[in-house]
């Protein structure tokens, strides 16, 4: 065909071709994908573009929300001597840096221009977005092993030889750099069996293991926080102070600030700090009982239900979908034994489980994670059951035997691609359903200790001032509801598009 055919084919135009041409695949588009198809038309569906917009906006503050919310100067200048610096950057911990971090280069990633991704090797954007996961699972282990290896050394029970090492000045770096270098190497080898450059690869996980350790050391001791002084140091002149858009921090709080109304201007209620840096504040959406800014609280919680959401039930896809799928594939004795255990982990209420845990356990949030993962993950468990108990006598999983491939590659490399769809739905409503059980916890003042929580902003609705107080429920029980009826929403979208049966009945 001409070249002039062939860019009117192109641009859509009506042009004849022969039975050859149409043969040779002149004027053809290629297929969609499955996954493709199936994100086509999850998006098309209006719920379904709401319930993703609220879920990117609540992810936005929970990366962001410490530079946006934060009683910390931006900026404080030595009006003598013109020296600055930044208590806010300096007061981040260890995680807010790296999800800063994350959060600058996540988005790029995932959307890497298409010249660029084809020289990395990674034109697939589900390839782009697995490496991601990798990696933030890398960064994850390197910053809580890291918290965890901190607070053991600094403390009084440990054992004196920790303690010891604990004193000198290079053991955080150390400390910090031996744990990175062990999740890097284990990052390392389970990417060796992914798609993409192996330079590419191993520079995304060196880069990762260098943003994680240099945080991880930086911030290896907590620092003490002492807001009042920034007021003092301001109302002296000494100092002149720049602060972010929100200039209130979740645990900031004043005793003669408590239960203030949206959009009150703190001058308003407290004349002599008038002429100080606080009196020229504005509480947007009004304080608690405790004097605390209710709009911090509310960004700053975002990232506590996301966090619940996203890692619960991620460990428990992990657990579920191991465990279904060496019962769908063995059948016989191993699926009735590993079954009785699902029907066991069904009958635990989880609720009266994680409030019993909070009563013995340190109410942290990874404790919190860990339960709710170790718990929920039955659902996932029966899905891929079912799903691999059809897939075991179909073709290709005869012939990977027949090649003598190994179980692990049979199961999670030829079968799990094949059955892992209903996992997928399903683990958008087990978000939900972790997010509504922290925020339930929260409201019965269980939840973690020093941290903003929806719920535990609902629960003081009424709780300590006697009166309801209407934007201390009506603000976050709005974010919850929201929340879950947006991951429910994406879930029953993704059934749809999935589910070739629903598909037919729709039209």
């Amino acid at each position: 065909m001409s070249n002039a055919a062939n860019e009117s084919v192109r641009d859509g135009a009506s042009t004849s071709i022969s039975g050859i041409e149409a043969m040779r695949g002149v004027g053809a588009q290629q297929a969609k994908g499955f996954w493709a198809d199936a994100w086509d038309r999850v998006v098309v569906r209006v719920g379904a573009k709401v319930a993703i917009g609220w879920i990117a906006i609540i992810a936005f503050f929970a990366v962001f929300a410490p530079v946006i919310a934060n009683a910390h100067p931006l900026l404080r200048t030595n009006t003598k001597s013109g020296e600055w610096d930044s208590p806010l950057w300096t007061n981040l911990t260890s995680v807010d840096l790296a999800l800063l971090a994350a959060g600058v280069f996540a988005l790029p990633w995932i959307y890497l221009p298409k010249a660029w991704a084809l020289r990395c090797g990674v034109p697939q954007r589900s390839t782009r977005l697995g490496l991601l996961l990798l990696v933030a699972l890398q960064a994850g282990v390197t910053l809580v092993a890291s918290l965890a290896v901190s607070a053991w050394s600094r403390d009084v029970e440990s054992a004196p030889w920790i303690r010891a090492l604990a004193v000198s000045p290079s053991f955080p770096l150390y400390a910090a750099l031996a744990i990175g270098v062990v999740a890097a190497g284990a990052a390392l080898v389970v990417s060796c069996g992914s798609q993409g450059r192996r330079g590419v690869r191993i520079a995304l996980v060196l880069l990762t293991a260098f943003v994680a350790v240099g945080a991880s050391q930086s911030r290896w001791s907590d620092r003490l926080v002492n807001f009042d002084v920034y007021d003092e140091q301001e109302a002296s002149g000494e100092f002149s102070m720049v602060y972010t858009l929100i200039p209130f921090s979740p645990d900031y709080g004043r005793s003669d600030l408590y239960v203030l109304e949206p959009m009150t201007r703190v001058s308003d209620v407290l004349p002599a700090l008038a002429d100080r840096g606080i009196g020229t504040r504005t509480m947007i959406l009004g304080s608690d009982a405790l004097g605390k800014d209710v709009l911090s609280q509310m960004l700053w919680a975002c990232r506590l239900s996301i966090s619940i959401g996203l890692l619960s039930t991620g460990i428990a896809v992990s657990i579920g979908v191991t465990l279904g799928a060496l019962m769908g594939y063995f059948g016989g004795w191993v699926d009735l034994l590993l079954y009785r255990v699902v029907e066991v982990f069904m009958a635990i209420p989880v609720l009266f489980l994680l409030i019993v845990a909070a009563a013995v356990l340190p109410r942290d949030t990874y404790v919190m994670m860990a339960i709710i993962g170790c718990v929920s993950w039955t659902g996932a468990a029966r899905f891929t059951r079912a799903e691999f108990l059809k897939l075991r006598k179909q073709d290709f999983v005869q012939g990977a035997q027949a090649a003598g491939l190994p179980l692990r590659s049979v199961l999670f490399r030829h079968m799990l691609p094949n059955g892992v769809t209903p996992v997928l739905v399903d683990a958008s409503f087990a978000v939900a359903a972790a997010i509504i059980a922290e925020a339930t916890l929260s409201y019965l003042g269980l939840g973690p200790d020093g941290q903003a929580s929806w719920g535990k902003l609902l629960s003081s609705a009424t709780g300590t001032t006697g009166t309801f107080v209407w934007w201390l429920a009506i603000f976050p029980g709005f974010a919850i509801f929201f929340t879950v009826l947006s991951y429910n929403m994406l879930g029953e979208a993704m059934r749809d598009a999935i589910d070739p049966k629903l598909r037919k009945a729709a039209h």
